[in-house]
């Protein structure tokens, strides 16, 4: 069965980038578990899908740049 032309194609929401591992890293600002920052996670329910879709975007390039969270070994 096909759209009618009339009818708007249904998007599917933006999901949640959590991952339920929520630990601040304080060094880079971010979680550790979907590397967002306190803003963007406290923003995240007010935020459309496309202020959403730049917050992936965002971190998409957080973890192009990684390592985040390395810690020096002795």
């Amino acid at each position: 069965m096909s759209r009618r032309p009339d009818m708007p194609a249904v998007v599917a929401p933006v999901p949640s980038p959590c991952i339920s591992v929520c630990r601040m890293h304080a060094p880079s600002g971010l979680c550790e578990g979907c590397l967002r920052t306190l803003d963007e996670i406290a923003a995240w329910s007010t935020l459309g899908d496309d202020a959403k879709r730049l917050v992936w975007q965002r971190i998409e390039q957080r973890q192009a740049e990684q390592p985040f969270f390395d810690t020096p070994t002795s």
